[in-house]
């Protein structure tokens, strides 16, 4: 009888997690560089924007598009402040989570909490609906009423799920502690302190600066950085060979290694995106910070491979609808239609 293949990758993925502990540490001079060149930028592109659209609203809303790159390299680092992994003092980095939560309009131990969920239980089909993409399988689906199916459909459409659904979820849907609204009063002050804050900062560019500042440049700004954070979520996770099993067979560190993406970018959008696509690494052993991920497939090859999708065949996961728990794999509708 041969060897269980589930197993054996179980063990090799398990296997990694010794491998990779010596990239852990922190540089404190590294990570404060990379906050000093994230926040300055992003504060400079808002003040040169909030300025030209005195003479040209095109030109400020312009400038407005371009530091979306910056706010959504900050929400990385609030990513992995939330992770522990940015500063050798939790403290520290807890409170410059909080700090960037204000300006990514997502409370942060909020997020904090519901990321961690997600981390413990991504591509395990008994536990979803906290800290991801709704993803049903064809059973699921064929079961629910047609009013059911229309709503998943529309859900999962591109429209909604990266335009309309960002939009939503970062200005609406976070100033509420919704999925932890009975854990405690910890979550209440973490999305009422961020609304607060918020609100006062909103108040005083209307009233120094004036409404373009706020409708012209910062909500362009969150808007784009806010869909092109959920594309960059979603392709970590739904991609066709992605992995999902139910729970009895369902093991973390396998879920880790073969159900996250290595979204191998260009240069430059790796630089925007903190190293993020290397995400099957990240999920192998979250406590890396985000510049040295990059070592990791430099001293390990093998890793290069794994998971991995340029940005062009990235585009393809739009289509992706549902999970096929007989071919194990995500297909579109069309396809579970045949």
């Amino acid at each position: 009888m041969s060897p269980d293949p589930r197993m054996h990758n179980h063990k090799a993925a398990r296997e990694w997690v010794t491998v990779l502990a010596k990239y852990r540490e922190p540089d404190t001079i590294r990570s404060s560089f990379e906050l000093g060149v994230s926040v300055i930028p992003f504060i400079a592109l808002w003040a040169m924007a909030c300025w030209m659209a005195s003479f040209s609203y095109t030109a400020a809303f312009a400038i407005a598009l371009l530091n979306a790159g910056f706010l959504l390299r900050l929400f990385c680092i609030q990513h992995d402040c939330g992770h522990g992994s940015f500063f050798d003092n939790r403290n520290v980095s807890d409170w410059i989570g909080r700090a960037i939560g204000v300006f990514t309009l997502t409370p942060y131990d909020v997020w904090r909490r519901t990321h961690s969920i997600h981390h413990s239980h991504a591509g395990d089909l008994g536990h979803r609906g906290i800290g991801d993409v709704m993803t049903l399988t064809i059973d699921e689906y064929n079961a629910r009423t047609p009013f059911g199916r229309f709503m998943y459909r529309l859900y999962r459409h591109p429209a909604v799920l990266f335009g309309l659904g960002p939009t939503y979820l970062f200005i609406f849907q976070n100033r509420l502690p919704l999925g932890l609204m009975t854990q405690g009063a910890k979550y209440w002050v973490s999305a009422m302190g961020t609304n607060i804050a918020m609100a006062v900062i909103g108040f005083l560019i209307v009233y120094f600066i004036g409404w373009q500042a706020l409708v012209l440049v910062t909500l362009p700004t969150i808007i784009l950085a806010a869909s092109v954070g959920v594309w960059l979520f979603y392709v970590q996770h739904q991609f066709e060979d992605t992995h999902w099993k139910e729970h009895k067979d369902w093991q973390l560190h396998e879920a880790a290694l073969h159900g996250s993406s290595h979204y191998d970018l260009p240069v430059v959008l790796r630089w925007f995106t903190a190293n993020i696509g290397i995400h099957h690494v990240h999920h192998l052993y979250s406590r890396i910070p985000f510049y040295r991920l990059n070592d990791v497939l430099r001293d390990h090859e093998e890793l290069v491979d794994c998971g991995r999708m340029t940005l062009m065949q990235s585009f393809k996961c739009a289509s992706l609808d549902l999970w096929d728990v007989k071919q194990n794999k995500l297909v579109s509708f069309k396809e579970a239609k045949a």
